[in-house]
């Protein structure tokens, strides 16, 4: 049985984290805590566990095994390195870190002291995009070409534990950096996991369009964006991110291939949906797209990979070392938006 510690007790954290740890049964909720008391309290009175006075607290603990790091983007490094020095296998939110220093980093404390470190990149995990990787990897539909991916929704403010524009994802200091990094990190990766090449360039574009803070100034991040990503193996396509589709949320994907179009949740009921170029229609009824409106939410997969790469010692598809590849076209499509050129990886 492993005890585990979350820290940072927000939407995520409640949502998926505790959840997903209490419903299994190799783990016990041993502590939690969070920079508002109140918070983690409520946290340990629905799941269990102690309340710390300190995330070091929490990490110092040698009855901890392993810890969840939820807390904002600024945080992650620092945190999990701590938490990996002091022998604890660690779960991170996404974005890794806000600088390739600090993801390189973090991967490097994984291996000095021989725990696990896994980046939580759910979107791998599910079961269209699991079934479009093997459909993928299989040479069915041939080469991937092009590809279109959108990921959009209202806003995190809408998620977020305060449900306020005054949240820390609108903040430049805890953020780092807005939707393209909180959202297009998703498809990004999923792009590089389906498609099973590396980003050879990237051309980025990013704007402050809506979002504004209480007192009305625009928020200090971008709120939406446009990637346009080019593969090592010549896949040319887009990765679209947004917190401002008010009306539905969008977590699509499409990818055209030699032999067909590859749909990923267009549609309510399949899922995953593929159009041969003679017209012929398959449809997967597989599972559906999980959204920030919710509130019964299936499991991830990504506590339940955490715990059984701890207990067998296996690798997983959420590893650090390959998070941290999908983590550099990230910073590269930050330097692009910054500098209004192309990057080269």
């Amino acid at each position: 049985m492993l005890n585990v510690g979350i820290i940072g007790c927000g939407s995520i954290a409640r949502q998926r984290h505790a959840a997903e740890y209490k419903n299994n049964a190799n783990t016990t909720i041993y502590g939690v805590f969070d920079v508002s008391r109140e918070r983690a309290e409520a946290m340990a009175a629905d799941f269990g566990g102690k309340v710390y006075d300190t995330a070091e607290a929490m990490i110092a603990d040698p009855a901890i095994d392993a810890v969840s790091v939820c807390v904002a983007n600024a945080y992650h490094a620092p945190i999990t390195i701590d938490a990996l020095n002091h022998g604890k296998h660690v779960l991170c939110e996404k974005p890794m870190a806000i600088s390739l220093a600090e993801c390189e980093a973090m991967y490097e404390a994984s291996l000095k002291n021989g725990k696990r470190l896994l980046i939580d990149h759910n979107q791998r995990l599910t079961p269209a995009h699991k079934k479009a990787k093997q459909i993928i990897a299989s040479g069915e539909l041939g080469r991937v070409i092009s590809f279109s991916a959108t990921f959009g929704h209202k806003g995190p403010e809408m998620w977020s534990a305060d449900k306020s524009s005054n949240t820390w994802f609108f903040k430049k200091n805890a953020a780092a950096f807005g939707s393209m990094a909180d959202l297009g990190i998703h498809k990004i990766d999923l792009m590089r996991y389906l498609i099973g090449s590396d980003v050879k360039t990237v051309f980025s574009r990013m704007a402050t369009l809506d979002k504004k803070f209480p007192d009305g100034t625009p928020i200090e991040v971008d709120d939406n964006s446009v990637e346009i990503l080019t593969f090592d193996n010549g896949a040319l396509g887009t990765v679209t991110t947004s917190w401002t589709h008010y009306g539905e949320e969008c977590n699509a994907s499409t990818l055209y291939c030699e032999k067909g179009t590859l749909k990923l949740y267009h549609d309510p009921r399949y899922s995953l949906q593929i159009i041969y170029a003679d017209g012929t229609k398959v449809n997967y009824e597989l599972d559906r797209i999980q959204t920030n409106e919710d509130r019964q939410q299936t499991s991830s997969g990504a506590i339940d990979l955490f715990v059984e790469s701890i207990l067998t010692g296996k690798s997983s598809v959420l590893d650090a070392a390959d998070i941290v590849k999908s983590m550099r076209v990230v910073f590269a499509c930050l330097e692009s938006a910054e500098s209004g050129i192309t990057v080269n990886l």
